[in-house]
């Protein structure tokens, strides 16, 4: 009696789930963290010199910033068991969404008012991750394109002060040698941008932050004399810099924010999803706002920021097309070394300021064209979302354009105020329902429709009318053709 042997058969891994030899992770990790590093410490840059700190301190900041985005992107793209991560290669950084509220909140109640709103806001997206997961129909396109354009216009003043020399109020803000060098810088910028393809493309931006850097330190001003302070290894400590503090209007103003975060991530979740053959369902969304939740509340408990996932990162896989998420997760390994070695931090501080402001036209633009390209997909035709889009980016850029016009008002409203992006949220989700809600209602059919899809009779019978005549025009030319085939 013959035997039969039971083979195993090689089990079929998606490319999310694909795990390449160790070399080639930690070349396509470093390339992660390559495209992210410039936006990755921007935030803790900008809200370290808002607070006051020394260089040193922002040196420290910068690193426990990179160590908390190392473990916020591994827990998003490995997870934990089945409740935490989205288990898609997305990578976590500090959001530029929260960059003017946490300004607002520093210049009032400083850094440990600032860590305890960052602790609230990660309780706060903890508790409506699984409500939020399901409200996605409440953000379409034409709320999250107007939104992240105004994050991007927002931001961009920061890239003017750089540009200035850093210190608005000093004699040589905006001198001739510090415009120069930004221009010289933001040159460098678009020809390595224009010109190059691949990995160099994507490197333009840190490429121009180094080759300005370089001619700084040629003529003799750079400086990284801060670096002995800090020491050559670091670990980041809890409650580095200050207690937190536990104020109402900062926990309420940054927990709006967190609202902008989370659909944020969303859009880079679902679009990942749509790069790697991984839907992104509710319950993906779901785990991976938890993963964000629980990133941002353990930063606050380390003076950092809220983290989101990188939109950046997201199109670097869908050029590359290398999808898999451990060679994200290696990144984040990546991250957590460099977030050890202040050297690295007190580099970026060394930075002469007209260089990151030449940089961060780059920089703080791509985020409002972010914004645009989405705008791009919406339909304008026959329904409200110009105006949705109109409002939003008028009032939303009204505390940029005149800062000024809050400023009789009581200091608790005029917080919220003074964030335009908080404005601009709030007008965006409340105009689209109340000028495109009842769109949706109109046609049954059409209820997870986004306005602007829902198909119209205007259009329907103009297209059915071209079928017809092109019908018509057909027949008549096949009956010409028979007829001159009978006459020979």
């Amino acid at each position: 009696m013959s035997t039969i042997t039971k083979v195993d058969l090689p089990r079929h891994v998606e490319p999310v789930d694909e795990i390449l030899p160790l070399g080639q992770m930690i070349v396509y990790g470093f390339q992660h963290v390559l495209v992210m590093y410039a936006g990755a410490i921007a935030v803790p840059l900008i809200i370290g010199k808002a607070v006051g700190f020394t260089d040193s301190q922002i040196i420290l900041l910068i690193s426990t910033d990179l160590f908390i985005c190392g473990c916020g992107t591994i827990l998003q793209s490995i997870g934990i068991g089945k409740w935490i991560g989205s288990r898609l290669p997305i990578v976590q950084g500090c959001t530029f969404a929260a960059l003017i509220p946490l300004g607002l909140i520093g210049q009032q109640y400083g850094i440990g008012g600032i860590s305890g709103a960052v602790i609230v806001a990660g309780i706060f997206t903890l508790i409506c991750a699984p409500w939020i997961s399901k409200l996605v129909r409440f953000f379409p396109k034409v709320v999250m394109g107007t939104i992240v354009t105004l994050i991007g216009l927002s931001i961009l003043p920061v890239a003017g002060g750089w540009i200035g020399g850093g210190d608005a109020q000093a004699a040589t803000f905006g001198n001739l040698e510090s415009l120069v060098m930004a221009c010289f810088t933001l040159v460098v910028i678009l020809t390595l941008y224009t010109f190059s393809t691949g990995m160099l493309k994507n490197l333009a931006v840190l490429l121009g932050i180094i080759i300005g850097t370089l001619i700084d330190f040629f003529q003799g001003k750079l400086s990284i004399g801060s670096l002995d302070e800090v020491g050559w290894l670091t670990f980041p400590k809890i409650m580095r810099f200050a207690t937190p503090e536990f104020h109402f209007v900062p926990a309420v103003l940054l927990s709006m924010v967190m609202i902008v975060v989370m659909v944020e991530t969303m859009s880079s979740m679902m679009a990942m999803g749509e790069i790697v053959g991984r839907t992104a369902d509710k319950n993906v969304l779901k785990r991976g706002l938890y993963a964000t939740g629980a990133a941002t509340l353990v930063a606050g408990v380390f003076n950092m920021f809220p983290y989101s996932a990188f939109a950046q990162n997201v199109g670097l896989v869908s050029m590359t097309g290398i999808r898999s998420r451990f060679i994200v997760g290696v990144a984040g390994c990546i991250l957590i070394v460099m977030g050890m070695f202040p050297v690295l931090a007190a580099l970026v501080v060394a930075v002469p300021k007209p260089v990151l402001g030449g940089a961060g036209i780059v920089m703080f633009g791509m985020v409002a064209v972010a914004g645009i390209r989405t705008l791009g997909l919406v339909d304008y035709r026959n329904n409200n979302n110009g105006m949705v889009v109109a409002l939003t980016l008028s009032i939303g850029l009204m505390p940029v354009l005149v800062p000024q016009l809050f400023h009789n008002l009581p200091p608790e409203i005029a917080m919220f105020l003074h964030s335009g992006i908080t404005i601009g949220t709030a007008v965006a989700i409340i105009s689209n329902l109340a000028l495109n809600g009842g769109d949706r209602k109109k046609d049954p059919a059409c209820a997870h429709c986004e306005p602007g899809e829902i198909d119209n009779s205007t259009t329907a019978a103009r297209s059915a009318a071209i079928r017809t005549v092109r019908v018509w025009l057909l027949v008549r030319r096949a009956r010409e053709e028979r007829a001159a085939h009978n006459k020979l």
